[in-house]
């Protein structure tokens, strides 16, 4: 099994689970964080903006002028099969794509074990013996 995580932007969040839903993944789990890339953030726009008046004086205002200021996303956790992990990379790269920085980024990583919480039975299990899945 795999873990797929993707922090997306806030504004594609409905995009991505409709997405996620017409190739047959609806469950998932969203929650809000803070972040930011790399690339540091060009205030001058925004600076620029405020002195034409195209933004008003205000704590959003000052609050999107700062350099070093973290930008609401959307983080995403999704569980599948191992082979199934390739379509959900693509769905949320087709879902989020817009060619400008801050598109997001999308890690998958490996399940070792799954456990209810209600039952505390093992469902999923990968052995170490040539890295097979084992199923409890």
């Amino acid at each position: 099994m795999k873990e797929v995580m993707a922090i997306i932007r806030t504004n594609k969040v409905n995009v991505t689970k409709r997405a996620l839903a017409e190739v047959g993944f609806p469950a998932f789990l969203c929650r809000p964080c803070l972040g930011r890339g790399k690339k540091p953030m060009d205030t001058r726009v925004f600076n620029l903006a405020v002195k034409a008046g195209a933004l008003p004086v205000s704590a959003a205002g000052e609050a999107m002028t700062e350099g070093d200021r973290l930008i609401p996303k959307r983080f995403f956790t999704i569980i599948v099969q191992d082979d199934q992990a390739p379509l959900i990379v693509k769905t949320i790269i087709k879902a989020n794509q817009t060619g400008n920085p801050g598109d997001g980024r999308i890690f998958v990583l490996p399940i070792l074990e799954s456990h209810g919480v209600r039952t505390g039975n093992c469902s999923f299990r990968m052995t170490r013996e040539g890295g097979e899945k084992t199923w409890a």
